[in-house]
């Protein structure tokens, strides 16, 4: 063999082997988070770096909003803090919403990596810490000011010594301030790891800085990527979304400009920056409008800084997707994680037929606590998912977070740590968009107290109540998401727009979430999978709309999924 194609061999084993380094360092963050919504959702994201700031590897376990934002959040570390003025034992940390993740409730922590005295890589990572103060996770806040603590760049660790100062103010300011300080010390260990085996790996293969590997990695993927690119034909192609908005119907306008081996994504028109904080970041909204774009032209590509470097994104400062300091961002994801789907409806002009229904979008966080004047006092989230859309050979996923790629905190978790009880937690018949190819199916959820208090629940995250997931190519649109506050007596009180909601003594919250949109004709379903989806109870003709009948108290009756 020649050496050409030893050298190719022994490359591609270094970048794999790459991946499996940061592979490790999510899972050490996923098995050491404190908050469930990081332990047990996995929302979190971990990668490495070059010296320049540049990703060349992101962990499989984690969101596209987190990592490809923290994409670009190591430069920002960089510029504050230049690599040469760093030391081994240095760990930095952010939650600067537009130098971050798009919210305060994400933590970045950024370490560099030391080989003797010279510095050759950077580790970072982030996950979602519970509470970080303020109003907590509501949109209800009219700027950042009151949506929590933001930290600046600042060092969290000097040389090996935690700063305790800069914990000591994120937990006294913190509703869950032993979570809060477990998770930011969980994606420092997070990191230790993968530096350790970073380390290990290039002492394996004899390497004294990792030049000649990254430029490798981002040129291949770089190349790849515009390959891709160019097998699409030029073009423009523009797309509208409408969804729930908070004040009003956002209306998201989105012209994809094609033109080699480029891309080019133009927000103009899409609405103004709303009053409360709904707003999602220019970081925020580039990710995942990237992440929809790559779905669908180079998914085979590893995620790093060549491949997301062919795509450009612009947005009209001061829209709901490019809004300014100090908007409130809190709930960014109700915006950011529609985009995926406006890019897909930009790209099916261009691959008429091949591209996926709409899906249910952004998740329905269930933020809920209880004041300590209305009873013992809890902070507790949880995760509803929705469907996603039919595929042009399948159907959509049920109870599945696209683009977010989130888990669902199992229930068991939450009624630990509170006085919660999911009475039910099941698939919801006729909520999935019908078609050729039928969308993903939603879930009904009702949520009451052991102890017949009352709570309160955000919500802020709760869209496509009026909007629901379109199909496409003849196939229907998903079930709209449904909620309201059943009293003691029974009585159901339906529940309008964002603004939080209050279950009274002995009451219920009762949710039902979006379905995915269908793919093609209904009547070209094949009747066996018809005749499936009634035994299945995916469709229930004979039972007619269903309604949020009180259920039993005794909770071993009580039905999950």
């Amino acid at each position: 063999m020649s050496t050409h194609k030893l050298h190719a061999i022994r490359t591609q084993v270094m970048w794999n082997r790459l991946i499996s380094v940061v592979e490790e360092q999510a899972q050490a963050l996923l098995r050491t988070a404190f908050g469930s919504v990081a332990r047990e959702a996995g929302d979190l994201s971990a990668g490495v770096y070059d010296t320049k700031g540049r990703m060349l590897a992101q962990a499989v376990t984690g969101t596209p909003g987190h990592v490809n934002t923290m994409a670009v959040a190591v430069g920002h570390f960089l510029e504050r803090y230049p690599l040469e003025s760093l030391v081994a034992g240095d760990v930095l940390v952010t939650n600067d919403p537009w130098m971050g993740t798009g919210h305060l409730f994400d933590f970045v922590v950024v370490s560099p990596v030391f080989v003797g005295q010279r510095p050759v890589a950077l580790f970072a990572s982030t996950c979602h810490t519970i509470d970080v103060g303020g109003r907590g996770f509501t949109a209800d806040a009219a700027s950042v000011f009151e949506e929590g603590t933001c930290i600046p760049h600042l060092k969290l660790v000097r040389a090996g010594a935690l700063n305790e100062d800069v914990l000591a103010i994120i937990q006294v300011n913190s509703r869950n301030p032993i979570e809060a300080r477990g998770d930011i010390l969980s994606l420092v260990s997070s990191n230790e790891v993968g530096s350790r085996r970073l380390v290990e790996m290039m002492t394996e293969f004899r390497l004294t800085n990792l030049d000649t590997l990254a430029e490798h990695i981002l040129d291949q993927s770089g190349r790849a990527t515009r390959e891709a690119i160019a097998r699409l034909p030029d073009g423009q192609w523009r797309a509208e979304m409408t969804i729930d908005g908070h004040e009003h119907p956002v209306t998201l306008v989105a012209t994809l400009y094609k033109q080699g081996e480029q891309i080019r994504v133009d927000y103009a028109g899409t609405c103004a920056a709303s009053r409360m904080g709904i707003n999602s970041p220019k970081c925020y909204s580039d990710a995942y409008s990237v992440f929809g774009l790559k779905c669908l032209i180079a998914p085979e590509v590893p995620n790093n800084a060549g491949s997301l470097a062919p795509f450009e994104v612009i947005a009209p400062e001061g829209s709901i997707v490019h809004p300014q300091r100090p908007s409130p961002v809190t709930a960014r994801h109700v915006i950011g994680q529609m985009l995926p789907d406006l890019m897909f409806g930009c790209l099916e002009q261009a691959l008429n037929g091949q591209v996926p229904a709409e899906s249910a979008g952004s998740i329905w966080v269930l933020a809920m606590s209880r004041h300590p004047a209305q009873g013992k006092a809890f902070n507790v989230m949880s995760v509803g998912l929705g469907g996603t859309g039919a595929r042009p050979t399948k159907d959509g996923l049920s109870t599945t977070a696209f683009p977010s790629g989130v888990g669902g905190i199992p229930v068991e978790i939450t009624e630990a740590q509170s006085p919660l009880v999911f009475w039910e937690k099941v698939y919801l018949p006729n909520s999935a968009g019908a078609g050729h190819w039928r969308g993903g199916l939603s879930q009904r959820i009702v949520i009451g107290t052991r102890d017949a208090l009352g709570f309160d629940c955000s919500a802020a995250p709760f869209d496509r109540r009026d909007y629901p997931a379109r199909g496409r190519h003849g196939g229907l649109s998903g079930a709209p998401g449904r909620v309201d506050v059943q009293s003691a007596s029974g009585e159901h009180i339906p529940h309008e727009g964002k603004s939080n909601i209050h279950i009274p003594d002995g009451g219920r919250l009762c949710i039902e979430l979006p379905g995915g949109g269908g793919f093609g004709l209904p009547e070209k379903r094949d009747p066996v999978l018809i005749a499936q989806d009634v035994v299945n109870q995916v469709v229930s003709p004979d039972l007619g709309p269903k309604d949020f009948s009180p259920l039993s108290s005794n909770p071993l009756t009580r039905r999950s999924s």
